[in-house]
């Protein structure tokens, strides 16, 4: 998948707040909300094109764009049904 495809299926998918945590501000999104097969290619490219970064002592994957910084939380492909989202805090 082309960069600006998975910045257009994030642009356009549906995140909701992630009320159950509100010390760490952020959204996510459900495979089930996307269209078929879209979720599994934006997890392969968010994957592709993001870097790895340190949050505690784990590390995930990390793909910014747009004011945000996206990430799964590390499953494998066929296991992860959620995408984040928060605001791109700066470094």
């Amino acid at each position: 998948m082309e960069e600006k495809e998975l910045q257009e299926l994030l642009s356009s998918a549906q995140f909701k707040f992630a009320k159950t945590m509100p010390w760490l501000p952020h959204y996510y999104t459900l495979r089930d909300k996307w269209e078929s097969g879209k979720f599994k290619e934006a997890v392969i490219a968010l994957r592709a094109l993001g870097t790895p970064r340190r949050f505690g002592k784990r590390e995930f994957i990390y793909y910014d764009f747009g004011g945000n910084t996206y990430w799964t939380m590390g499953d494998t492909i066929e296991n992860t049904i959620l995408i984040n989202r928060a605001v791109k805090v700066s470094e």
